[in-house]
């Protein structure tokens, strides 16, 4: 691999051959709970296409959420490469890896973690916000109608339920308009129409705007939308 030097926020960091947006090289994860080691992953290589629609599937427990955190900058590895968009993150400080992901990176987690003193509509602005962005993307508007949350956005997530909080999550995600997208059952507590209209959503943005989404689901008709589907087990990647 040649090094290369990143002005700015990123630094002299080693770079990936830059045909891939997202590539991994022998990622390991190892959790230390007394004296048991618990390998989350094991030797993981993976090549994420730009503009590819990936997804990931496997049992509870086999490390997708792991590789997740890794691959946004949430956690560290304990060896092996990552590169995001040519950018090994092994040379970026902290706040670099921040910047990233507030540049760069859309989450929608399985969780939610919506804050729960604002709005659904200052949620959104939040993340917009963050990202340096004076305005929504163009078709935002769109977007909020079809995710069904439109009229729902000055209420608190405690007045929301589960799905309009996911979905708000998702408008979240999308309102950066990030590069990569990466989504842990994202349609994991919506019923069978919305889950349609978020898995349309995606694949629209993908096609439309070529970004990156890797998304995480345990629906094997959630996962037909992808253009490539990959298995996890034990910390282990295969073909699906």
């Amino acid at each position: 691999m040649s090094s290369a030097t990143k002005t700015g926020a990123m630094v002299s960091a080693e770079k990936s051959s830059g045909l891939e947006m997202i590539r991994v090289r022998g990622l390991t994860k190892t959790y230390h709970a007394g004296d048991v080691d618990v390998h989350a992953l094991r030797g993981v290589d993976l090549d994420v296409a730009r503009g590819e629609f990936l997804a990931i599937i496997g049992p509870s427990g086999s490390g997708k959420s792991t590789l997740f955190n890794i691959l946004g900058g949430l956690t560290p590895p304990t060896d092996g490469q990552v590169w995001i968009d040519g950018v090994d993150l092994r040379g970026l400080s902290e706040s670099q890896r921040t910047e990233m992901r507030q540049r760069k990176i859309g989450f929608v987690f399985q969780k939610y973690n919506l804050l729960p003193t604002l709005t659904a509509r200052d949620n959104i602005a939040l993340a917009q916000n963050l990202s340096h962005r004076n305005a929504p993307p163009p078709g935002f508007d769109e977007i909020l109608q079809m995710l069904g949350i439109k009229d729902r956005l000055g209420r608190r997530p405690r007045a929301l339920s589960g799905g309009e909080q996911q979905r708000v999550a998702i408008a979240r995600a999308l309102v950066t308009q990030p590069a990569i997208l990466l989504a842990d059952e994202p349609t994991g507590n919506l019923d069978t129409e919305n889950s349609v209209a978020v898995l349309n959503i995606l694949r629209d943005l993908n096609m439309r705007n070529r970004q990156t989404i890797l998304m995480i689901t345990h629906n094997p008709e959630a996962a037909a939308y992808a253009d490539r589907i990959v298995a996890i087990r034990d910390g282990e990647m295969h073909d699906a």
